[in-house]
């Protein structure tokens, strides 16, 4: 399966409303899952202006409310919360983390994949056990 195979997956699953593809060929097995809230205004249709309707004018955006944040799992597979059973944990509740700092490592197929997070943040909460088998999409952390 080349990259260009699987480009065109990813653009029919896109244009579509599937919420999971899986496909197979020579040995290879290509899953994508949609994340929840991924892709919804794509699938919800859009109401068009008339021409010659003139455009509203936007209201002044309000100061940004520090939101939680939920770190998805990227694919499926068993999660690790510590780099050895003897470790320490990548994070705990009430850390502060910076973006690309790692926070859990998921291992599928025998290869490990660091989850690290999108953003600065305060860890909110833990929500998976170590050692779990988690779903692409799942909710791993929250950060604040």
């Amino acid at each position: 399966m080349d990259a260009l195979q699987i480009k065109t997956f990813i653009d029919a699953m896109a244009s579509s409303d599937l919420a999971e593809m899986e496909v197979g060929h020579d040995g290879w097995t290509l899953r994508l899952v949609r994340r929840p809230g991924a892709g919804a205004a794509a699938s919800i249709p859009a109401v068009s202006r008339p021409p010659s309707a003139p455009k509203e004018p936007r209201a002044p955006a309000a100061a940004p409310v520090a939101q939680p944040h939920e770190l998805l799992a990227p694919l499926f597979g068993v999660v690790h919360l510590q780099p050895a059973p003897d470790a320490e944990p990548f994070v705990v509740e009430g850390q502060a983390v910076r973006a690309g700092q790692t926070l859990c490592v998921i291992e599928a197929m025998k290869v490990f994949n660091e989850v690290q997070a999108e953003r600065d943040g305060v860890i909110d909460a833990v929500l998976v056990a170590s050692g779990s088998e988690v779903e692409a999409g799942q909710p791993l952390i929250r950060l604040r």
